[in-house]
């Protein structure tokens, strides 16, 4: 059947990705739990040349039964300030996973242009129009806002700007939960005024 194929083409693709050298010196892992093909655990670290470096990013993978003739369906569960990737869902505009998949495309090379794609963000064909807004009218802050939210939320080490993380700490002291603080912020061009009316008009 489709889906027993698909089952074996992924469990050879997994095994691939675990023993390629080159794949795991980028950062890539995978893991496959209980066998199950419609729920398969990717990790991605941030490419040293861009805001996201040093950070652990986790990506989910749900297989069709008609793959390799179909394209998985990836999503961020770790959230991160990208153009292409939205900030509220994870949900990611790549062409390789739409109109552009061919059959002879594996779960590696699906991993690898996640991993390429956050070096080259594509404001022009944005899945998340507030981040591309901020990509093309502030690239300063878009670089700060995507190093602090790789900080918050994949693990970065990297210093992060001492000003966001003010912000930050002034809305915690108003009650308001942090991970809503970093994203209202994010989402207002870090104004504290436009932030608070946003949390309060919810």
């Amino acid at each position: 059947t489709m889906a027993s194929l698909a089952m074996t083409r992924v469990m050879r693709e997994c095994r691939e990705v675990a023993n390629a050298t080159d794949i795991t010196e980028a950062g890539i892992h995978v893991i496959l739990t209980d066998n199950n093909i419609r729920n398969i655990q990717g990790f991605i670290k941030g490419p040293a040349d861009s805001p996201y470096a040093d950070g652990i990013f986790e990506v989910v993978m749900a297989i069709p039964d008609q793959y390799p003739f179909a394209p998985p369906k990836v999503r961020f569960v770790s959230r991160i300030w990208h153009p292409n990737i939205s900030s509220q869902t994870g949900v990611i505009c790549l062409d390789i996973l739409k109109d552009k998949w061919a059959a002879s495309l594996t779960i590696r090379t699906v991993l690898l242009s996640i991993q390429a794609m956050m070096c080259s963000p594509e404001a022009s064909d944005p899945q998340d129009a507030v981040v591309a807004r901020q990509y093309i009218t502030n690239f300063d802050m878009f670089k700060a806002t995507a190093k602090y939210w790789a900080a918050y939320f994949a693990q970065s080490k990297k210093d992060v700007d001492q000003i966001y993380r003010e912000k930050v700490f002034l809305l915690k002291e108003m009650g308001i939960n942090e991970t809503d603080a970093v994203v209202m912020l994010s989402c207002s061009d870090w104004k504290l005024d436009e932030a608070v009316q946003c949390i309060f008009s919810q």
